[in-house]
């Protein structure tokens, strides 16, 4: 049975429909206005009117970058998008206008978590904690083969697991939250901290930049990396750190088959992971006495939010 996903970003939609394999069928785009969430229910329903002019489907799939309420209907709060107790479902069914079409409202994670899970790297797995490395740190938790949503909604916000006590700040309000230090946003701005301190160590990463450190971006660093500039290879190393030690402490919890990471960092590949597997042998407990998971690279890319979004309102249809 085919389903509609809908991944929804700042300032664009991205909207597919998507079959039971996980192939997306047709896609379109809308801009929208994050402000506005009037408007964004309107884009939604503008996208899934051009698609079901050439293709039939019975759910749409919202994945929402927010905290979404435990029957999967509202979003509770979004820190990019003006969503407070906001009954997206609802609207977004409305302005449809299809009672024939179930809306389920998905955190964006999970809804890329579980297309991994599903159809991705994490197909062969039955317990499996995905983390998405971007500006911040998102995840998802498979667990015997069900997504992992807690009891009010909020499960999985990894995230904000603090890591380091009064640590760097973060948007959640609290300080040395895991985000803080395994993100792209992290990763830049450690790069132009050391930079600035170690200015001859960072000489081709503070040309790329245009002579400014605080110009430095995570793209750089990696394309530097990969041409074997060892300071930017060291900022990937300490990222990577970051993300192994991490994950070392979620096995204390969730004993995962696997580790899935995406995300924008995913590019640098191994010269991320390859840190991450180190530290994560290094700080597992009982170690030597139990499987290591796999730490692996997200192979659904930017269509993860579309695919697992469909797939998850499709169980629910």
């Amino acid at each position: 049975m085919r389903a509609v996903g809908v991944d929804i970003g700042g300032t664009k939609i991205a909207v597919g429909v998507v079959d039971e394999h996980g192939t997306i069928l047709a896609k379109t785009k809308r801009k929208t206005n994050p402000a506005d969430p009037a408007s964004i229910d309107a884009a939604i329903a503008d996208a899934v009117a051009e698609l079901a002019s050439e293709h039939e489907f019975h759910a749409v799939g919202l994945a929402a970058a927010g905290f979404v309420s435990s029957d999967r209907k509202r979003v509770l709060f979004a820190p990019n998008i003006a969503w407070r107790e906001y009954p997206l479902a609802q609207k977004v069914a409305t302005a449809i206008g299809r009672l024939d079409v179930a809306v389920v409202v998905e955190n964006d994670a999970n809804a890329a978590g579980w297309a991994e899970y599903a159809y991705g790297s994490g197909a062969s797995a039955k317990n499996m904690a995905m983390l998405t490395i971007g500006t911040g740190l998102g995840a998802a938790i498979v667990a015997d083969g069900v997504m992992l949503r807690g009891a009010y909604g909020f499960a999985a916000e990894l995230g904000h697991l603090r890591v380091v006590p009064d640590g760097e700040p973060c948007g959640c309000g609290q300080r040395g939250c895991w985000e803080q230090y395994a993100s792209g946003s992290a990763l830049t701005r450690e790069a132009r901290r050391a930079a600035a301190e170690h200015p001859k160590r960072a000489a081709a990463l503070i040309e790329a930049a245009g002579g400014d450190p605080a110009a430095i971006t995570g793209p750089e660093i990696t394309k530097l990396a990969f041409e074997g500039d060892e300071f930017s290879v060291g900022q990937l190393a300490e990222l990577g750190r970051w993300i192994g030690e991490g994950c070392a402490s979620l096995a204390a919890v969730l004993d995962p088959e696997l580790f899935v990471v995406g995300g924008g960092v995913i590019g640098a590949g191994d010269l991320l992971l390859d840190p991450a597997r180190d530290a994560y042998a290094s700080h597992l407990s009982a170690k030597g006495h139990r499987t290591t998971a796999p730490i692996v690279a997200a192979s659904m890319g930017n269509d993860a939010g579309i695919v697992g979004a469909a797939a998850l309102a499709r169980l629910e249809s």
